[in-house]
């Protein structure tokens, strides 16, 4: 194993380390805050200029590496909600949200990081920097104390929208009139610890000179992160050198080897997370200083030391490699910067010969040093360069196990408030294990581990938690003590992951690691492994009943479950197994076992071409992705190209946990098996005659699909209503089938559009234009008979020059990516009408829409004037732009009854526009939509005007609605104020 003899003196050790410490602990420890006293009177505080250095907004900007990183982490999918970053205060005394938001909408403007969209360009992933918003909207909402936890975690936990420049949003809770929790979320993309105390203290001084008429609150400009990226990505080409030796020390390191788990856990989008801790004694923390002080080293190593202790406790495992957290920030010219900086370091460890304490703290000590010699190093690069060589069999990447050292979190200080942080959990965990020493409250400090619940069993979480406090007690009264007599002889047998030296006895195959992962399953009854001569082993399993997962379904769970050399080629269902009379496995009775044959099929051909086309060389079926040069940008590029060319669905994180075209091939086989079996089971017969005039309704569980089906079935027309298997037995009406699927599912929408004489497409994601446009086309490319209608969004017009818009007016930037994905649908379809046998086409363009419909309340809320909506149910003052600000007479949004819309969409199946057209009800100023939700809501608000304009009534626009004006007018029970009152009603009582 590679290690550095270096001949740095003792006092240059200590100094690095503390470098090490002061800066990869970012967040972990207080620092000063960014702020200078002594800025220029034009960087006020008060009024914050949007300051982006020499990276322009709107200039495509290469990502840094960490957002590299955290970007394909994204697009890898499976990330859930690991890498947001909740930042909780609890705030009591006088808090006035609406100076909050404008502090916050300052610090908006001054860091161009935390308005950020994140693109393609030619292939890589790039960052545009957008326009400071005039205000960063702060909702609202009254909640007593029990409920505050539910309502943190939900709003942490919702996604965001990286590719529409989203990387922060806020939420307060309102205990009572001194008591609030102020919650922002960050997406990790934009932030590190580091950072999160530079928006603590600016949020501060911007907080306090908002309240301040006298002004004298100062801040100086910040750099900005854009152009550190660039500056990074320019500066890589230089590293080669370096990348070569630091690739050197670590090659042929692996990831430890964990224990499995001895139940197979399913399959889940994220990793869950969860925790053990251990109290320590309130004496500990100073006594591992002392230790430290005393052998040259700090106390975040020491407590590291105790990590890779438990680490080869746990394993057996000598060489070792945990990962801690670096930084890139170093010198005055990064002092202020929010962003991402940080970098994993591998520490890689020699944990051979039974060390005592002292001595693997000094082994411990030296690599430490090494891996800070080359922080400046991205780790996704040396990841790279190392390949294959660096996962362990199951893909695992080299850093699955990290340590840290919590100091006391940050939190948000207000001037003449108290602040008291609040921890808000998200479910994901980051790595597979996780050691850390928690020094939050000095009088209790704790051992804890984070770990994977799916990866690792609680019992052995407990008991390395355990470990790792008895280490960092016994380091301290025996530190020159053998690691073997420090805590004693193993109390537990130390399990071994599946896979390794799989359990020879009983002649049947029984004892092998697939056949027990087979009979752990509560539906299968008996399972055995054949080794044939040849090629992989065989597994035979018997279901308890008749009823039950597939031969394919059940491989697809070993494969998540077992290490590769374990799982078989295939598992084939029997009804029993033979056995002689003496009850042994009878093998000449079980159906042949030959080597596979290489997959075949219109999937094979497909993974084949892909590999081919992305990674060079044609692949044998057994070629490893890794070992092909793969990384996690192919795995992404690779994944989208066989969902879009399939119709399958598909991951990057399925493509690395897969690795070979075989494997893959098998794992499209089994969701194209599951894809097929869930058609059967969700669709109508398709061996009777379908229904003449038949019209396929996407969304129809939504809040316009709804309508739109109670519409049609109104007038007698049948149904094929397109709903997700989870929701699909909402849809309940005369004439109405179901087929079960969503807009990622492009076979299904392919099949469902060739069986309908008549299409409306009212289905959307709202925040992923790529999927949006991808059914879209698999639609289109279907679509061979009878009229198509696209319910779209007055959205698509952009930011019109002239108050008034007229149907089909051109589009004027800027547009929103979702009103963008809308403009690029219509041009698909319009494009396509009367072609090749197809009728007309219509592209309905709605604005807001109101019913009574529990989608449509949800989107009065949260959605586009869900700020004027929380603020109506709050009472207190709200503060509305005064007409003719901006030169513009009046201010207010456009809407359309859902009842209404339903009648435009039937109207243009049986008379299409063969365009676009407008469907509006009416359009309402925001003063009188302010009173009638005060009014409906019972809070009375004090309703304001001024000069000023929120970003989200910035709205000015009416819309014309010649071309379906008569389906439109309005029936009794449809105008505004009954329409409001129906969606406030059925509201529940905690739905403000």
């Amino acid at each position: 194993m590679p290690t550095d003899a270096d001949s740095t003196s003792r006092m240059q050790q200590q100094q690095l380390q503390r470098e090490l410490l002061r800066r990869a602990r970012a967040g972990a420890a207080q620092r000063t805050p960014a702020t200078d006293t002594g800025a220029a009177p034009g960087d006020a505080a008060r009024t914050p200029k949007d300051t982006r250095g020499t990276a322009s907004a709107g200039d495509p900007v290469p990502l840094s590496r960490a957002q590299r990183r955290m970007w394909l982490t994204e697009r890898l999918g499976g990330a859930g909600a690991s890498y947001h970053v909740p930042f909780a205060t609890r705030v009591r005394g006088p808090f006035d949200p609406a100076v909050f938001e404008t502090a916050l909408s300052a610090l908006v403007a001054r860091h161009g990081i935390l308005r950020t969209r994140y693109a393609e360009h030619a292939g890589e992933p790039c960052q545009v920097v957008l326009g400071a918003p005039r205000t960063v909207r702060v909702p609202v909402v009254d909640a007593d104390a029990a409920h505050a936890p539910a309502l943190l975690r939900r709003e942490a936990a919702r996604p965001f929208d990286l590719a529409a420049g989203q990387a922060v949003r806020a939420l307060v809770l309102r205990h009572g009139p001194l008591d609030h929790t102020v919650l922002l979320t960050f997406h990790h993309i934009a932030i590190d610890g580091g950072s999160l105390e530079t928006v603590a203290a600016e949020l501060g001084t911007l907080y306090a000179a908002a309240t301040d008429a006298l002004g004298g609150h100062t801040l100086t400009t910040p750099p900005q992160y854009a152009d550190h990226a660039r500056r990074e990505h320019d500066g890589i080409p230089g590293l080669a050198a370096e990348l070569d030796r630091w690739s050197g020390l670590l090659a042929h390191a692996t990831p430890p080897r964990l224990p499995r788990p001895t139940t197979a856990a399913a399959r889940t989008g994220s990793r869950p997370a969860a925790v053990h801790s251990v109290p320590l004694g309130s004496a500990l923390p100073d006594a591992l200083r002392r230790l430290g002080a005393e052998r040259g080293a700090t106390l975040f190593t020491v407590s590291l030391t105790a990590a890779f202790a438990a680490l080869h406790r746990l394993t057996g495992d000598d060489d070792l490699v945990i990962g801690v957290a670096g930084t890139h920030r170093s010198g005055t010219a990064m002092r202020g910067l929010v962003g991402l900086c940080v970098n994993t370091l591998p520490v890689r460890v020699d944990a051979s010969g039974d060390p005592s304490f002292a001595q693997l703290l000094r082994r411990v000590c030296d690599a430490l040093l090494e891996a800070q010699r080359h922080r400046h190093i991205p780790f996704d690069l040396v990841l790279e360069r190392l390949g294959a060589t660096a996962r362990a069999g199951d893909g695992t990447a080299l850093v699955g196990v990290t340590a840290d050292v919590l100091g006391e979190p940050t939190v948000l200080r207000l001037p003449g408030t108290s602040a008291e942080y609040v921890d808000v959990s998200t479910d994901g965990a980051k790595f597979t294990l996780s050691y850390a020493l928690g020094l939050g409250d000095a009088a209790r400090p704790v051992a804890l581990v984070q770990y994977d619940g799916d990866a690792l069993d609680d019992t052995v979480a407990e008991a390395t938690a355990r470990h790792y406090a008895a280490l960092l007690d016994a380091a301290t009264t025996a530190p020159e003590r053998a690691l073997s007599k420090l805590l004693g002889p193993v109390a537990e047998a130390r399990s071994t992951p599946a896979g390794d030296g799989a359990d020879a006895d009983g002649a049947d195959g029984a004892g092998h690691p697939a056949a027990r992962a087979l009979r752990a399953q509560p539906q299968v009854a008996d399972a055995t492994v054949v080794q044939p001569a040849q090629g992989p082993p065989v597994a035979y399993a018997v279901l308890r009943d008749s009823v039950g997962p597939s031969g394919q379904e059940l491989l697809g769970l070993l494969r998540r479950t077992l290490a590769p050399e374990s799982v078989p080629a295939t598992v084939t269902l029997l009804d029993a197994l033979p056995r002689t009379v003496s009850g042994e496995l009878d093998g000449a009775r079980l159906p042949g076992t030959p080597a596979p044959n290489p997959p075949s099929g219109a999937r094979a051909e497909a993974v084949t071409g892909a590999f081919t086309e992305l990674l060079g060389p044609v692949p044998t079926p057994d070629d490893d992705f890794f070992a092909l040069g793969g990384h996690s940008l192919v795995a992404v590029q690779l994944a989208e190209r066989l969902r879009t060319e399939l119709g399958l669905p598909l991951t990057g994180l399925d493509v690395l946990q897969a690795r070979t075209p075989r494997a893959l091939t098998a794992l499209l086989d089994e969701r194209a098996a599951q894809q097929a079996a869930a058609k059967a089971v969700g669709r109508p017969d398709r061996s009777r005659k379908v229904r003449a005039g038949t019209v396929l309704v996407t969304g129809a569980t939504g809040g316009v699909g709804a309508f739109v089906l109670r519409e049609l079935a109104a007038r007698g027309r049948p149904v094929l209503a397109l709903a997700r298997p989870e929701s699909a037995h909402l849809i309940a009406a005369e004439g109405v089938d179901v087929v079960e699927g969503d807009l990622s599912d492009l076979a299904g929408l392919r099949d469902a559009v060739a069986n309908a004489d008549a299409i409306v497409h009212a289905a959307s994601t709202f925040t992923r234009p790529e999927v949006d446009l991808a059914a879209m086309e698999t639609m289109v490319g279907a679509w061979r008979r009878g009229p198509f209608v696209f319910v779209s969004s007055v959205d698509a017009y952009g930011h019109p020059r002239t108050d008034r818009v007229a149907e089909e007016s051109p589009v004027c930037e800027p547009v929103s990516p979702y009103g963008k994905g809308k403009l690029d649908c219509e041009a698909m379809l319009l494009r396509a009408a009367g072609t090749e046998g197809r009728g007309g086409a219509s592209a309905v363009r709605s604005p807001i829409v109101w019913g009574a419909h529990d989608r449509l309340r949800e989107q009065l809320r949260w959605g586009a004037i869900g700020g004027l909506y929380q603020a109506a149910h709050r009472g207190g003052a709200i503060e509305l732009p005064r007409p003719g600000t901006g030169g513009h007479p009046w201010y207010g949004v456009a809407w359309v009854h859902a009842a209404a819309l339903a009648r435009a969409v039937a109207e243009c199946l049986d008379r299409p526009v063969h365009g676009v057209a407008n469907a509006c009800s009416g359009h309402v100023s925001w003063h009188d939509l302010a009173h009638d939700l005060g009014e409906l809501l019972g809070s009375r608000p004090d309703v304001r005007e001024s000069g000023e304009v929120a970003q989200d009534l910035d709205h000015h626009w009416h819309y014309d609605s010649a071309r379906l004006a008569r389906v439109l007018r309005a029936r009794p029970g449809e105008d505004r104020r009954t329409v409001l009152a129906e969606m406030i009603d059925g509201m529940t009582g905690d739905d403000g």
